[in-house]
């Protein structure tokens, strides 16, 4: 018994160290983002229908790479638009994800990514890329 729960106690703090840390809140990435210094990743995604959306997760954000990379130089916000009843968002996110469109996506790219200052002022957008974690992280970490 003690075993089966060492087992899952490793297993549940290997993910959350892997884990990748998302805000779905402007004011919050702002504020994380002045008091770290750091850039604004903002990802516009459809989750359950947009397959280079899908792609751009699992090929880059997920990678141990970009993980690595992003968690001491990036502050990730995340604006989903998914389709299916089932992963409907909370309204209140929903509505911040439509207020981010607005602002940031009106043309209704997805996926879109958008590099940020700490203040919230566009650097440089991109989309998805058929290359490696480490040319993206190059890419947005040039904006």
């Amino acid at each position: 018994m003690i075993k089966r729960i060492s087992i899952v106690f490793l297993l549940f703090i290997g993910l959350n160290c892997f884990s990748q840390n998302w805000v779905t809140n402007l004011d919050e990435a702002e504020r994380i983002a002045q008091n770290k210094n750091q850039k604004i990743v903002l990802v516009f995604s459809g989750s359950d229908w947009c397959a280079p959306c899908i792609k751009l997760e699992k090929e880059i954000l997920e990678s141990k790479e970009f993980k690595d990379f992003s968690k001491s130089n990036f502050v990730m916000l995340r604006a989903d638009f998914p389709r299916r009843k089932k992963n409907a968002l909370p309204p209140k996110i929903q509505e911040e994800n439509n207020s981010l469109a607005e602002m940031y996506n009106n043309h209704g790219f997805f996926p879109l990514v958008v590099v940020l200052d700490k203040n919230g002022k566009v650097l440089g957008e991109t989309g998805y890329k058929n290359t490696t974690p480490k040319e993206y992280i190059k890419l947005l970490a040039s904006y």
